[in-house]
Formats: structure tokens, C-alpha cells, sequence
């Protein structure tokens, strides 16, 4: 009788591959070992997943990918930019028009002389009447003013994005009109929103006298 112990071990597991050429069993198990947290005494270990890391990659992959792709559709949709000579050639025959067309009302009327050139000033000031009308103003005197206040919001925030977009590309004269005028429009657009909102806050009338 020998005196050495003997030992039987379990595979709990009781994992076998009947081939040696299985491979997809064995890659079965690899992956089962590989998702199960392993335990020791010092604490659980987190362990990594590297087949759900690869795949939430691929998902982030995709979607950048899916949103290139609508910048990229959305800027297909804009027709091509016309050449440097199409420009010139549409210019000169949009001068040309403009000429005849002042040619003509000049000619009906000897009277009114040359129109003044457009300039910024002129785009300008275009914007700051169109805002000012929609806040109501140049309404005759016993008329009631009609406000169109949503359009007036819209017409001062372009001269925003004007005043944005042209940042550092004006001279001293177009810069400082155009903030006044844009400090202007916003004034008047505030003055008015509350006049509106204290109207609307207000009880309504009560009814005339001998009526219910």
C-alpha cells in the first residue's frame, strides 16, 4: 500500500471537445471563460469584454459615418458655384439691364435725376426701415399701426448676422452705423414686446353698463 494521497479532480465545467479539429467549440469556450468575472480574495475584477468594446466602436463608427454622409447630401443638393468668366458675363449684362431700365424712366420722366449707387449704407438702411414698419411706425396719424411683430424679430436678427459675417471687414463709418442702427431696432423691439405683454396681462374690460 502506498502512502502517497490521492487526488481526483473535477471539471465542473465538464467541457470536452470530442475532436481536436473543433475549432468552433474551442472558440466557444474561450469566450464563455473570457465573459465570466473572476473572483479572488482580494475582491471581484472587472473584466473587459473586448467583443462588446469592438462592437459599440463599430456602432459609433457607423453613425459618424451616417452623419458625413448627410453633410456630404445635403451639400450635393447645392447647385455648383458659377465660373469667374459666367460672373463676369452675368454681371455685365445685369448692368446693362439696369441701365436700360433707368434709361427708360428717365425718359418719362426728364425731371428725376440719376439714382444713387447702392452701397452698404443703402443695404443698411433698407433693413432698419423694413424693421421699423413692421414695429409699426410711419402709420398715419388716426390709424390704427399694424405690427408685425414676429417679422420685425426676423429683420433684426438678420442685421445681427450681417453685423456678424462682417466683423473686421468694415471701415469706420459702416461699423458705427450699423451698430447704431442694430442698437436702435433692438431698443424699439423691447419697448414694444412690453407693451404688448402688459397689455396682454391686463383684465379684461368689464361690460357696459346695463348689460350682463
Amino acid at each position: 500500500m502506498s502512502d502517497t494521497p490521492k487526488f481526483e479532480v473535477i471539471d465542473r465545467r465538464k467541457f470536452k471537445a470530442e475532436h481536436e479539429g473543433d475549432v468552433e467549440q474551442q472558440a466557444a469556450a474561450a469566450t464563455e471563460t473570457a465573459a465570466t468575472p473572476e473572483v479572488s480574495s482580494g475582491g471581484p475584477r472587472l473584466v473587459v469584454n473586448e467583443a462588446a468594446t469592438e462592437r459599440a466602436s463599430e456602432v459609433a463608427s457607423q453613425a459618424a459615418s451616417e452623419a458625413a454622409g448627410e453633410t456630404e447630401q445635403g451639400l450635393s443638393e447645392i447647385p455648383p458655384a458659377p465660373t469667374a468668366a459666367e460672373s463676369h458675363e452675368q454681371k455685365a449684362a445685369y448692368d446693362g439691364a439696369s441701365q436700360r431700365l433707368e434709361d427708360l424712366i428717365r425718359a418719362q420722366n426728364p425731371a428725376m435725376g440719376a439714382q444713387p449707387p447702392t452701397t452698404f449704407e443703402s443695404l443698411v438702411q433698407q433693413f432698419y426701415l423694413s424693421a421699423m414698419i413692421q414695429m409699426g411706425a410711419g402709420t398715419e396719424q388716426g390709424q390704427r399701426p399694424r405690427v408685425d411683430i414676429l417679422g420685425a424679430r426676423t429683420t433684426i436678427d438678420l442685421l445681427g448676422v450681417i453685423a456678424e459675417k462682417t466683423k473686421g471687414n468694415l471701415n469706420e463709418t459702416e461699423d458705427r452705423m450699423l451698430q447704431s442702427v442694430l442698437f436702435e431696432c433692438r431698443m424699439a423691439f423691447m419697448e414694444l414686446t412690453s407693451m404688448i405683454t402688459l397689455q396682454g396681462m391686463q383684465p379684461p374690460a368689464p361690460p357696459p353698463p346695463g348689460k350682463r
